[in-house]
């Protein structure tokens, strides 16, 4: 095939076997420069991914698919214009809004991709010497992502041949109506907002409210509701105006917790309770887990209906809720081992029942024989 021959098949032509042949060069050659171009991002992904820097694995990952789309819409424009010219149609003379809306979209897609993928890796311990904080980085993606959303939308209007200072004035007098219409809407999203600014909590801490009966880890915050995962894994989604009338608590943020239990030896054991609360005290003072720095408290308490009560008050360096207890049970049974030592032992509920004896009661006309007993 010479050149003339090859510019002939090129050319736009109304012959059929022609711009059919024309079609299937051009959606060929799209595939082929598609499969290309991935396989030179790969390439690039490859070596860069030898670096530390965080913003050419988001551009190439989240550019992936803008690309291929780009390239489609290529390829698709040109066939259609080779159709168009081989059988025009009134439905053709859409194609330029059509490709223009199209990039559009593309390029709004590649930037909330890109967002998102800079979202996860500013949180990510492996890529980041600091990792920012996961609800802040949320709260800012998605402010981010809104942003291109309504700029995408205002270009594609204007696009379009709407007017966007028709549609803002619009918004300006319907935004009353909107907002009377959608009150508790925008009361859930302020809620969301004041959520990301003061943070009562974040994504995974373990919150509880005394107000109603909410507990249990936080799993994710949106703008209108916040999903809390309870301890018996039953999600609750709580809209995010109620957490502004109601309190919160935040047991995740806590420096230490807390061993406070009441403990009762017997009451024969009396003159042994100096020594086990000293004894117990030194204990504690010498656990390597217990935070000395904080309340440390070993007192006779009080005397109890079974027991002579005393009671001891610390704290734990560490806050992990099974660390804890376990501990706890360590201290305890280190206590028990102390109370065995000094040969008392701890009492339990017990009660005393004085009898008197029914002979001891009598009379002596009661003790003399039946016989002898005054009539």
């Amino acid at each position: 095939m010479n050149g003339d021959e090859l510019a002939l098949l090129l050319e736009p032509s109304t012959e059929t076997r022609i711009w059919l042949t024309q079609v299937f060069l051009v959606v060929l050659a799209t595939v082929t420069v598609n499969f290309i171009l991935m396989r030179i991002i790969d390439l690039i992904e490859r070596l860069a991914g030898k670096t530390e820097n965080l913003w050419d694995d988001a551009l190439l990952e989240a550019a992936r698919v803008p690309i291929r789309l780009v390239l489609w819409v290529v390829g698709v424009s040109i066939a259609i214009e080779i159709m168009e010219a081989a059988a025009p149609s009134a439905i053709f003379e859409y194609l330029p809004e059509a490709r223009r809306v199209a990039f559009v979209f593309i390029l709004a897609l590649l930037c909330t991709r890109i967002i998102r993928n800079v979202e996860h890796n500013v949180v990510d311990p492996s890529r980041m010497r600091k990792p920012m904080d996961q609800t802040t980085a949320r709260a800012i993606g998605k402010l981010l992502r809104l942003s291109v959303i309504i700029t995408a939308t205002l270009v594609l209007m204007q696009t379009l041949g709407y007017s966007v200072s028709g549609v803002l004035a619009f918004g300006g007098v319907g935004g009353i109506a909107i907002g009377f219409a959608a009150k508790d809407l925008l009361a859930n999203f302020f809620g969301g907002m004041m959520i990301y600014l003061d943070k009562p909590f974040v994504v995974g801490d373990w919150v509880r409210s005394p107000d109603r009966q909410i507990e249990g880890t936080v799993e994710d915050i949106g703008w209108r509701l916040t999903r809390i995962r309870t301890f018996d894994k039953r999600p609750l989604y709580i809209p995010n105006s109620m957490f502004a009338s109601i309190v919160v608590e935040n047991p995740s943020r806590m420096l230490n917790r807390r061993i406070n239990e009441t403990l009762g030896i017997r009451y024969d054991d009396w003159d042994k309770m100096e020594a086990i609360c000293r004894d117990v005290r030194e204990m504690l003072e010498q656990h390597e887990e217990i935070d000395t720095r904080q309340t440390l408290m070993v007192n006779f308490d009080s005397y109890g209906d079974s027991a002579l009560q005393f009671f001891i008050y610390t704290f734990t360096k560490t806050t992990e809720w099974v660390r804890y207890h376990q501990i706890k049970q360590d201290v305890l049974l280190k206590i028990m081992a102390i109370v065995d030592g000094h040969g008392a032992e701890f009492a339990f509920p017990t009660r005393t029942l004085h009898l008197q004896s029914a002979v001891a009661q009598m009379t002596p006309e009661q003790h003399a024989a039946p016989e002898e007993r005054p009539a």
